[in-house]
């Protein structure tokens, strides 16, 4: 029987020692799921930004962050206290609420655990209606036929909050949906219903279709009650829907809304939180160039706006050393 010559034993030792490293390498690969919302909305391609900054320096520290197409706001923050989801994209609104146990959350009481990463671009109060619905003002949506969101989307709560300070419920409407985001479009252009509401950065696709494939307008929504809202609550504010961005829609449009924010759980290791943070900020402006709805995104105003839960520590451990905090 031949002996291994020693080059062969060396090269033969040191492709064993690869293979034995590249296989604790992956087994010691953290997974970052980010929970989104619909696929034509904004918070799915701002996971999926996120994401993509995350994973170029995967061979570095050994990250995968992956993308989840959910149901929204309240459905992702229900799943990070869970455990289900490890980060995700919620409004400001029910971000503050998911802290204090308040709203949507009563039951559930304060999630004690959720944590702030940053936050993000600004999502204005958006409704959309068909031309030929005579659909003016936010008031003149009672008698019609209207897409109020689906169940766990934050733009639902936000709907359900805004009837109640109108004293509305759904009979004042002639019907009410439950679709979607990915599918309210299709709804509003095949004349299912009247007009839709999304609480969205802009530009949104969804919105995008709704201008494209059908005639549509955006609606102004203002008055006493939403200045009420906006004065007593620090998580909305007055917001612009800049005009020219969608087909037939011209004029700026004034209404109220709300921020994105980026959470977690104090679950979450520090270093995985840490290198999410890292991966973003130190490629802000390649991050920025992935979506309009970030183009005027500021490092500072990001540690800022709408952060009801406190900083994650791997999140504070970055600003601290980058003289952020």
């Amino acid at each position: 029987m031949k002996k291994l010559s020693v080059p062969l034993l060396s090269v033969l030792v040191s492709l064993s020692v690869m293979i034995i490293t590249f296989a604790a390498r992956a087994d010691d690969s953290q997974f970052a799921i980010v929970g989104t919302g619909g696929v034509t909305g904004v918070y799915y391609p701002t996971g999926g930004s996120i994401c993509r900054m995350v994973n170029r320096m995967r061979s570095v520290h050994g990250i995968r962050c992956a993308v989840e197409s959910t149901k929204g706001s309240i459905y992702n923050l229900t799943k990070v206290r869970e455990r289900d989801l490890d980060l995700a994209v919620v409004q400001s609104d029910w971000h503050y609420h998911a802290v204090n146990g308040s709203g949507q959350f009563s039951e559930l009481g304060p999630d004690e655990k959720l944590r702030s990463i940053f936050s993000l671009h600004a999502e204005p109060f958006t409704v959309v209606a068909r031309k030929d619905s005579g659909i003016k003002s936010f008031d003149d949506l009672k008698g019609k036929r209207v897409n109020i969101g689906n169940i766990g989307s934050g733009q639902r709560a936000t709907m359900e909050v805004l009837m109640a300070r109108m004293a509305w419920d759904k009979t004042v409407f002639e019907q009410t949906f439950e679709l979607k985001s990915a599918d309210q479009a299709k709804g509003l252009c095949e004349g299912t219903f009247d007009a839709m509401i999304f609480v969205v950065g802009h530009p949104s696709g969804s919105i995008k279709d709704a201008t494209t494939d059908c005639a549509s307008t955006l609606v102004e929504v203002g008055g006493p009650v939403i200045n009420k809202l906006i004065a007593e609550h620090d998580y909305y504010r007055t917001a612009i829907i800049p005009g020219g961005m969608y087909r037939g829609n011209d004029k700026d449009i004034a209404t109220f809304g709300v921020g994105a924010t980026f959470v977690t759980s104090a679950d979450i290791a520090d270093s995985v939180i840490y290198e999410v943070v890292k991966a973003v900020f130190e490629n802000f402006e390649a991050f920025k160039a992935l979506h309009p709805a970030f183009e005027h995104l500021e490092k500072a105003q990001m540690l800022q706006h709408g952060l009801a839960a406190p900083l994650h520590p791997g999140a504070l451990t970055y600003y601290k050393e980058v003289g952020m905090r």
